[in-house]
């Protein structure tokens, strides 16, 4: 009987350099409008009502402030803002602790959010008050990995929290009001429909406000549909039949907040009915993982393959539907080319010399 051999050693895996595993972290978010949707989610985990994204410049530089009327920072036991805590605890999200403790409506679990600044401007300012009305300001700055926490003075405490970026880096700068706008408005979706928050966005540069107000779609919103099951949770869908055109995509959310913009983005997905161009809306999966960097990729493991699983009844039922919604389209053209045909015919021969061509009449005799 063979028995196993011990292994030689034994160990756990570490960070041999921090800085430069923070580094890699704060530059994997490529896309500064998901870094800004990040900004925006936080303020709504922290129950704010109301949120104002300001474009703006001030002596020369560009920047982009996002105020909001939350709970603002967690205190520490000094009645402070805890700038040290969020500073120091990168990776250490206390928004998981909280979801472990059953606190819902909450989206952040990584604790990298604030680093995706790098990819936005230079230098991140927040400032939040403590339990007796006194600001605090903590300053971070882009691939240093110092900070400073300084009281602010100002005539009126800040309610909430106060964020800005400053300068933007130069592709940035060129992200106007309806841009964000627009994104924020498929990106948050399901979360501002499901919160009411408001969210406002003045853009000093262009001289316009907006409001970021839930994407609607077109077309007819499909019901009676197959509802995926799975006994890891629910799986939200939101589909409308449209028109075909290669600009419908069906976006794959998780918790109200957009991860794909398309699910045919991914191998398992890229394939009738999803790449079809007729279907448009959303699938929400709350139990997907998602690679903690990009907050753009999804983690292929047991959670997905349960998802893939669930939603073949669900492709089979809309494949079906796409057809007949193509057979109509033919028979609708058919009846289309054929008026067209008649009308040419009827045209041309009243347009004939009648003397010329009277043996296209009909003569009835009376027997």
């Amino acid at each position: 009987m063979s028995t196993r051999k011990k292994p030689v050693n034994r160990g756990k895996l570490r960070i041999g350099d921090n800085w430069n595993a923070i580094t890699i972290i704060a530059l994997s978010q490529s896309n500064p409008l998901k870094a800004i949707a990040e900004f925006v989610e936080n303020s709504i985990d922290a129950r704010a009502s109301n949120i104002t994204i300001t474009r703006g410049r001030v002596r020369g530089e560009h920047y982009l402030k996002i105020v909001d009327d939350g709970e603002g920072i967690p205190k520490d036991s000094d009645g402070l803002p805890d700038f040290k805590y969020v500073a120091t605890h990168i990776c250490d999200s206390i928004k998981r602790k909280m979801k472990k403790e059953g606190v819902s409506g909450i989206q952040g679990e990584f604790g990298i959010g604030l680093l995706s600044f790098w990819t936005v401007g230079e230098e991140l300012r927040m400032v939040s008050s403590s339990t007796d009305g006194k600001t605090y300001e903590m300053i971070m700055k882009k691939g240093s990995p110092g900070y400073t926490i300084n009281r602010k003075r100002t005539l009126i405490p800040v309610d909430g929290t106060e964020l800005t970026v400053i300068p933007l880096l130069p592709g940035v700068r060129s992200l106007n009001g309806e841009k964000i706008q627009r994104y924020l408005a498929s990106e948050l979706r399901d979360r501002i429909r499901k919160t009411g928050v408001t969210i406002k966005i003045v853009d000093r540069v262009a001289r316009k406000q907006l409001i970021v107000e839930p994407r609607e779609f077109n077309g007819r919103l499909l019901h009676q549909l197959p509802q995926p099951q799975t006994d890891l949770g629910e799986i939200y869908v939101e589909l409308y039949l449209n028109e075909t055109s290669a600009e419908n995509r069906v976006g794959l959310y998780r918790k109200g907040t957009r991860v794909l913009q398309s699910v045919s983005e991914l191998d398992r997905f890229a394939c009738e009915p999803w790449t079809s161009g007729y279907l448009e809306g959303i699938i929400d999966v709350p139990f997907l993982n998602l690679t903690p960097g990009t907050r753009s990729g999804i983690i292929q493991d047991s959670s997905f393959e349960s998802f893939s699983e669930a939603m073949k009844p669900l492709e089979e039922r809309l494949i079906e539907i796409i057809q007949e919604q193509k057979r109509a389209e033919e028979e609708r053209a058919s009846k289309k080319i054929l008026k067209t045909v008649q009308k040419a015919l009827r045209e041309a021969i009243l347009s004939l010399p009648r003397e010329e061509y009277d043996w296209f009449d009909i003569h009835t005799g009376s027997g």
